[in-house]
């Protein structure tokens, strides 16, 4: 066997195995790495440290913890809440209309935060007690909760898309741009299924609200609805950069949340930049040691091995794109987004590249996938955010879920038969 057919072998059951024992998912990088130097008589001891600080010495991933912090911030200065209080202004009188307060407000607070994790966790917090005071079914309100929340990794500003960016050097702002009329499709999927679903629910309608109270609550979320336009708009017209654009997003939280709503107070800045901290170091972990693996992985080019392996599936694109998606979603079923990003974008991208495959469109598929892994059992780190909120079991939440996750894999279908809905509006942001 050839020392890269040893360093694949290496690679693929060192992670099985670690994984498998419960390892941190950065350790697991970093041994796999360690093993593949060993087999392709790389070891050195000081390259492996110098990858590591290379994993995460990049100008662009500081848009991660700007990002994450901008989230936190959101959340604690009334922004994710004043959102919700509008999308219930307009919409809440309709029956089921706290199913469609969710999506509007899943939508919205996509555009700014970019986290599936802290969106979930905001309108579940806000809003399951809500559902569950006025009768509606747990199961599917924390289901649809869930697959509004993985729209946020789709609407820029993204983190995923940052990592992926950074990982694969593509386009960060052409990787924003493209998850806009996805994200988007996702959010107007959800609507249909749930009028589909509420056909089997009885649920009264309400009483709505005089358009002076409507606008008053449109009023309030002035603020909030402005980030989004900042961000995005900064982009385009070239005044700041992906990363500028988060630090923008964290300083214009903190602004409102202490000097425009006022409900957050100095002293509790300290506790925002706490939680922020510990999200940040988990995912730069992950960046550090992912790229001790994927030098390795160039090294022994396993791209290429893989592509040989691939054989004809290289010469029809639509039809390579269906077995990779179908390949990340077994993944996704057992990896979170980020670690998914990081071990298997570096080794996948080439060969789509190869195929003829954009690499903007096959980054926001390869995103896509791994949102869905997000409301995907086993794992479903989002299902464990809602059923923890909701003290809910988590089987009822996967049960609920069902629906939803259905309409993703029909958009999925969607997207790789027509990825001229993803590369169009690249083409034309440019």
């Amino acid at each position: 066997m050839s020392p890269e057919s040893q360093a694949f072998v290496v690679f693929s059951a060192g992670m099985l195995v670690l994984m498998g024992i419960g390892m941190n998912m950065g350790l697991a990088l970093v041994l796999t790495g360690a093993g593949m130097a060993w087999v392709l008589n790389f070891w050195d001891t000081q390259l492996l440290a110098q990858n590591l600080v290379a994993g995460v010495d990049s100008f662009p991933l500081l848009a991660v913890p700007f990002f994450i912090l901008a989230g936190e911030l959101m959340n604690a200065g009334g922004i994710s809440r004043r959102i919700i209080d509008m999308a219930q202004a307009w919409v809440g009188h309709i029956r089921g209309g706290l199913g469609y307060v969710a999506i509007a407000a899943a939508v919205l607070m996509a555009s700014m935060s970019g986290s599936a994790l802290a969106d979930t966790a905001a309108l579940a917090t806000i809003l399951l007690p809500m559902m569950r005071q006025q009768g509606y079914p747990m199961a599917t309100s924390g289901g649809l909760l869930a697959s509004g929340g993985i729209i946020a990794p789709i609407i820029p500003p993204s983190m995923p898309f940052v990592i992926y960016g950074v990982t694969t050097n593509t386009s960060i702002s052409a990787l924003f741009v493209s998850g806009i009329v996805p994200g988007l499709l996702m959010g107007t999927g959800l609507i249909v299924t749930w009028r589909f679903v509420l056909r089997k629910i009885d649920l009264p309608k309400g009483q709505p609200l005089p358009m002076r109270e409507r606008l008053k609550a449109s009023g309030k979320a002035f603020w909030a609805l402005l980030m989004p336009i900042i961000i995005i708009g900064g982009m385009k017209s070239g005044v700041f950069t992906p990363t500028e654009a988060a630090v923008v997003a964290a300083f214009y939280a903190l602004m409102i949340a202490l000097f425009v709503h006022r409900e957050m107070k100095l002293p509790e800045i300290y506790g925002v930049l706490l939680r922020a901290a510990k999200t940040t170091s988990v995912v730069m972990f992950l960046c550090a040691g992912a790229q001790v693996a994927s030098y390795m992985i160039t090294l022994a080019d396993l791209p290429s091995v893989l592509t040989q392996w691939l054989g004809p599936l290289v010469n029809n694109p639509r039809l390579l794109m269906a077995v990779m998606m179908v390949v990340l979603v077994l993944i996704g079923t057992a990896l979170d987004l980020t670690p998914t990003i990081l071990i298997f974008a570096p080794v996948m991208l080439p060969i789509a590249v190869k195929a003829g495959i954009d690499p903007v469109y096959f980054g926001l598929m390869f995103v896509l996938n791994g949102a869905i892994g997000l409301i995907t059992p086993p794992v479903g780190t989002v299902l464990n955010v809602v059923a923890g909120v909701g003290r809910m079991p988590m089987h009822s939440v996967i049960k609920g879920v069902n629906p939803f996750l259905a309409t993703y894999v029909v958009l999925l279908a969607l997207f790789v038969l027509f990825p001229q809905i993803v590369t169009l509006p690249v083409q034309w942001m440019r």
